[in-house]
């Protein structure tokens, strides 16, 4: 991971996603003192173009970036959004684990085969001020 993120950390991930959402609205939960901004990529007003990131991207692989625009991607989103939650020893060992150097690309493949199968999830129906989406997207 490259550096320590600085806070507040926007995760950008796909609310219709079941695994996705349950996984996000788990950290939220949690006190994180503010450090954490959860932003819904299925949400039809989500623009990505600001961030100079495909929303094909975007979905692709979960997405986190701090306040000075550092972005992190899949196991590194997860080890920014851990190290939101400084006096976690859960998060701390998580976070020691994949950054070491054996279990780090055993993290990256895992994520990766998740990232394949993800589209074929179970998806939650999306509907926000009238207009409903269900997070379909393509490769």
């Amino acid at each position: 991971m490259p550096n320590k993120p600085e806070y507040p950390l926007r995760v950008f991930y796909d609310g219709s996603c079941i695994v996705c959402a349950t996984e996000i609205e788990h950290y939220l939960r949690q006190d994180h003192g503010g450090r954490l901004v959860a932003v819904d990529i299925a949400a039809p007003e989500f623009d990505p173009a600001p961030f100079q990131i495909t929303l094909d991207r975007f979905m692709y692989e979960l997405h986190a970036v701090d306040r000075n625009g550092v972005v992190y991607r899949g196991v590194e989103a997860f080890q920014a959004i851990w190290q939101a939650f400084p006096n976690s020893f859960l998060y701390a060992t998580l976070n020691s684990l994949a950054a070491l150097p054996l279990v780090n690309p055993v993290a990256r493949l895992l994520y990766k085969g998740f990232a394949r199968i993800r589209p074929y999830l179970p998806k939650r129906n999306l509907c926000h001020s009238g207009t409903c989406r269900t997070g379909t997207f393509k490769r």
